[in-house]
């Protein structure tokens, strides 16, 4: 096996095989978002709480199922408005991409992130032992030029089984 395969090929702690791939960067129109947010920070551990819970009330109060105009029923998970860098405060929408902002339900936001340049991730295993929180550690401790605009993940049909989902996750380059 060369060394671009085996690094292709990660083993988490439970054993499970990960496959991670680097992709080249893409370039990714304007789009619009529909969903729920909570300001957080990955300081003290405290997105670790944020996030999770945020993530409950979208699911158990069936978010998806309340916004207009969606353009298909993939999640995005997307982390935004950073005040410096991953170590400072930022926000975290867990939404749907949508055809426009016209109606946004009470309780909900809507945002409109611009034309950007992104380098794309895919992370496959097992979402409940936390692969794409494993990505994102070595997503914030490589050399990649971030632009701290907008990050996100898109869970969309390949991640419906969370035993052996697969997530593609984007983050904005200079």
């Amino acid at each position: 096996m060369n060394v671009v395969a085996a690094d292709a090929i990660k083993t988490n702690f439970y054993g499970l095989l990960i496959k991670k791939i680097k992709m080249s960067n893409q370039k990714i129109q304007q789009f619009s978002v529909i969903g729920i947010s909570v300001r957080t920070t990955n300081e003290n551990g405290q997105a670790s709480q944020d996030i999770p819970a945020l993530w409950n009330k979208f699911m158990t109060e069936e978010i998806a199922e309340q916004i207009p105009n969606k353009i298909d029923n993939s999640i995005y998970c997307i982390y935004t408005e950073y005040e410096k860098d991953h170590t400072k405060p930022y926000t975290t929408i867990l939404g749907c991409k949508v055809r426009n902002l016209d109606t946004i339900p009470i309780g909900m936001i809507g945002k409109t992130f611009e034309e950007a340049t992104y380098t794309r991730y895919i992370v496959k295993g097992n979402i409940l032992q936390g692969v794409v929180f494993d990505e994102w550690t070595k997503i914030w401790n490589s050399d990649l030029e971030r632009a701290f605009t907008a990050d996100f993940e898109v869970y969309g049909e390949k991640s419906l089984n969370p035993e052996n989902a697969e997530v593609d996750i984007f983050i904005a380059v200079k």
